[in-house]
């Protein structure tokens, strides 16, 4: 619960900053300290990607010198929407702790299980169109950098 209370007064300080939303996480490593916080900045940066757990993802891998969190462990106060959740595998933290939930946040107006029902098919927020094009296919097949 402690490093939970961290996340929370995380949070706390964007709020008070104005910097956006009541979302806030940390980063913890193998040893159990904290190597990265961060807050919502979306308002602040006006960056709808600033969200708390990206934030400190993005310090973490800084402060870390890397792009693999392997081994770290994250605090945030609420269930991360998808684009943070994404994020946290694409760095491979494993273990998330969470406070509240992505219906709590679809409460007080945040879209993040309207996110989660996007996905699952369940509304039409946004409309896709696959377009064929070889030159995005070769892109793949002509790739030979670091698989991550």
């Amino acid at each position: 619960m402690e490093m939970l209370e961290e996340a929370v007064k995380e949070a706390l300080e964007g709020v008070k900053n104005k910097d956006g939303g009541p979302f806030g996480a940390i980063i913890i490593n193998t040893e159990g300290k904290i190597v990265a916080r961060g807050h919502n900045r979306v308002l602040r940066d006006k960056d709808p990607t600033a969200h708390a757990e990206i934030m400190a993802i993005r310090e973490a891998c800084k402060k870390l010198d890397t792009k693999d969190l392997t081994g770290c462990v994250l605090y945030t106060t609420c269930e991360p929407c998808p684009m943070c959740l994404s994020a946290i595998i694409w760095a491979n933290i494993k273990t998330i702790y969470y406070g509240s939930t992505r219906k709590d946040a679809k409460e007080i107006g945040f879209k993040d299980d309207d996110i989660y029902e996007f996905i699952k098919g369940n509304n039409d927020l946004l409309k896709e169109i696959k377009l064929e094009n070889k030159s995005c296919k070769d892109l793949f097949i002509n790739y030979d950098g670091e698989r991550y």
